[in-house]
């Protein structure tokens, strides 16, 4: 057995239930009030004026066409993990706690993360007892009792770059199907191939070992080959939201310091306007060179010849000045690479592989360093928790985004772990997805609770053939019990809730597919994985059923924030992760998510900071003080809600500010109601009680009252 064991910590996030039942059995799901409210995945506008208050109604269904047409415009995103906040508590008291007899025994931990644990566990004494590491072997692990037999407590994690998975499935199945893209395949051969060609043109650009390249891309093969193609040449993927606004996009390409991105002529003069009209004297002069492709590049004949026809009629031109400025064409550059080029050394497991951005501590994005370990390690952990997977044999639904922590393990990394093909759809739309499934037969299907929510509630449903899908998992949100009692009825697969987040890889927890299943909770520890559940003031831990933070640790937590030590201090603290987010265990191992310690707001399974939507606010000529809270939100979970101060003799209206944040913030970040007042409650030292704005709100919602939205 490998002696890594689990290090740093993770980050969850998922609603609680009132009331938990088990579920012995895996045939018969479990009986159990659903979560208070679920949230719901937002179909974000990348650009466009709309009314402030939004739609309850999911985005209307397209063909094939439109849906090409509109790949940028709204791809979804749906998180799959709860923030990181500022201000954690002390370190967990890690006293010796009696193991049950029927637990098996936990193997020491190292003390600190991404460690080989070779040493002799220290024995605990009064002194030691508050070292995490000291109480590694005598952590109680009730969750081990309840693992399927077929899942081990440990696994072993090669000291191998993340791309080593493409290469074991070129080796083993070169002609099976990799990608499948609006009726294009890709076969693992081929797209090998492209990566080598892409990495040995990134190579003839400058990209050296350790550089930062962003992608910017919606699902298409392109994103696939980029991400394998930048890992070859030996650079660090920068993962990029393709609904990010100039001011995001430039904090991320500035903060990281890429020297590339990769990305498509719909948003070229998005970024053009980033890089300025002499890019090597503007705001990003690290920012060489720009990889332009386009949708059409993925598409099959005669798609790809029908695609730009229907651009020119809708009136985009691509104005690019490809051979100017560090403009490249993506389509030359692989046509001019070479499948024999000299790369760098396979990175190793302790190389940085991704930088996923995140907010957390202040609202201001932060890069989450994940190493190929780290990668490796969640791949595995995932593929181990769907034993029943089938190598060269599996096709996974890909309708939640590739550049999100969750579609990259769960989707695009474990994929090719098994050799599986990844379907991939540039967003969700329920008809299409219904019509994929009915006509590709996928059998792995992550997602969030509102997409199954859609499909058993469209009345194409019963119309198409959904018996292919085997296995769900399930993140961002609440699983509803009648949910997955519908959607494992209408498929006759499993539906399961999971929780992870970015600083994790991101998945740390989920309950078993076949097995004991507890409904309204997160589940159980992944293998390697420790969790606990600690007194947020004292850091002591704390016993089953007793509310506290969570902490996690394991080989999937990140090294840190990027170039951000301190607040990598605040959240990685003596080998564990504080989540900031509260929790309990009970007598099983399974955990529930009670609340957020801190403010995030969580809209449609995007997470919102908001002090980032308040500093926009603020800049406004006419705002003199701004707070920004969540409200309950039938249909998202939560709304954001700003509350505007405006200065004396000032006026603006509610669409005004809309059209303000608009061009400031990405679609889901936007206030959805706000609500003009003379003063905001704050303490003694000026600061605004947020939670005193909530508490009015909450009287508000009960007394039926009629609030101000924006529109």
């Amino acid at each position: 057995m490998d002696p890594l064991r689990p290090q740093d910590p993770l980050l969850p996030e998922q609603p609680s239930n009132n009331d938990t039942q088990e579920n012995a059995t895996e045939e018969t799901p479990a009986a159990a009030s659903p979560p208070g409210g679920e949230l719901e995945i937002q179909q974000a506008e990348a650009s466009g004026e709309s009314s402030v208050e939004a739609t309850d109604e999911l985005p209307a269904d397209s063909s094939d066409e439109s849906l090409v047409d509109s790949l940028i415009e709204s791809p979804v995103d749906a998180p799959f993990e709860s923030s990181l906040e500022v201000e954690p508590p002390a370190e967990p008291t890690v006293g010796a706690a009696q193991e049950s007899p029927d637990e098996r025994p936990a193997e020491p931990i190292a003390a600190s993360s991404n460690k080989i644990a070779n040493d002799p566990p220290t024995e605990p004494t009064a002194a030691s007892s508050a070292d995490p590491a000291a109480e590694a072997e005598y952590l109680p692990r009730p969750w081990l009792r309840h693992y399927p037999a077929e899942i081990p407590a440990s696994l072993d994690y090669p000291d191998q770059s993340i791309v080593q998975f493409l290469l074991n499935a070129v080796n083993r199945y070169p002609n099976h199907a990799a990608l499948h893209f609006m009726g294009k395949t890709v076969t693992y051969r081929e797209l090998h191939a492209d990566a080598l060609r892409l990495a040995a043109g990134l190579q003839s650009l400058g990209v050296t070992k350790g550089d930062r390249v962003a992608i910017m891309l919606p699902n298409c093969p392109q994103a696939v080959i980029a991400y394998y193609g930048v890992l070859l040449a030996g650079g660090v993927v920068v993962q990029t939201n393709p609904l990010y606004v100039e001011r995001e996009l430039e904090h991320q390409m500035a903060d990281s310091g890429a020297v590339a991105i990769i990305t498509v002529d719909l948003l070229y003069a998005r970024l053009a306007r980033v890089r300025g009209e002499q890019p090597g004297s503007g705001p990003l002069p690290q920012l060489r060179h720009a990889v332009i492709t386009s949708i059409k590049d993925g598409l099959p004949f005669p798609k790809s010849m029908l695609y730009p026809l229907k651009q020119r009629k809708e009136g985009f031109r691509a104005d690019i000045p490809y051979g100017k400025l560090g403009v490249v064409s993506y389509k030359r550059l692989l046509a001019a690479g070479t499948e024999h080029a000299a790369l760098p050394e396979p990175a190793r497991g302790s190389d940085l592989a991704v930088l996923q951005y995140t907010g957390g501590t202040t609202g201001t994005p932060k890069g989450v360093m994940l190493t190929h370990r780290n990668l490796t390690a969640n791949t595995l952990q995932t593929s181990a928790w769907c034993y029943k997977a089938v190598d060269g044999k599996e096709k996974f639904l890909a309708a939640l985004p590739l550049f999100h922590v969750f579609g990259l393990t769960v989707l695009m990394n474990m994929s090719v772990s098994r050799a599986g093909t990844l379907v991939l759809l540039p967003r969700f739309e329920t008809e299409t997805v219904l019509r994929t499934i009915n006509r590709q037969k996928p059998t792995i299907f992550p997602g969030a609770p509102t997409m199954y929510v859609a499909l058993i509630n469209h009345k194409a449903a019963a119309s198409n053939d959904l018996s292919s899908i085997n296995v769900c998992i399930s993140g961002s949100a609440g699983l509803p019990l009648e949910v997955q009692e519908q959607f494992e009825a209408m498929t006759g697969g499993k539906l399961i809730e999971g929780y992870g987040l970015t600083e994790a890889s991101p998945v740390t927890h989920a309950n078993p597919l076949w097995g004991k299943r507890k409904i309204g909770t997160i589940g159980l520890p992944f293998p390697d994985t420790d969790a606990a559940v600690v007194n947020p003031v004292t850091g002591e831990r704390l016993p089953a059923g007793e509310l506290g933070e969570l902490v996690i640790r394991g080989p999937q937590v990140m090294q840190g924030y990027w170039n951000k030590p301190l607040e990598t201090d605040l959240v990685l603290r003596g080998g564990w992760l504080h989540t900031g987010d509260l929790a309990t265990m009970d007598e099983d191992g399974f955990f529930t998510i009670m609340d957020r310690m801190k403010d995030v707001i969580i809209a449609g399974g995007f997470n919102i900071y908001p002090r980032e939507v308040e500093e926009v606010l603020f800049e406004h000529p006419a705002v003199r003080e701004a707070a920004v809270i969540g409200v309950k939100d039938a249909y998202r979970g939560e709304s954001v809600k700003a509350f505007i101060v405006l200065k004396e003799g000032w006026q603006v209206s509610q669409s005004q500010l809309d059209r303000w944040c608009r061009e400031r913030l990405a679609a889901y970040k936007v206030p959805h109601h706000y609500s003009f007042k003379e003063t905001l409650p704050k303490t003694m030292v000026g600061k605004v009680l947020r939670r005193k704005l909530q508490e009015d709100e909450a009287k508000v919602h009960i007394d039926s009252s009629p609030e101000d939205k924006g529109g």
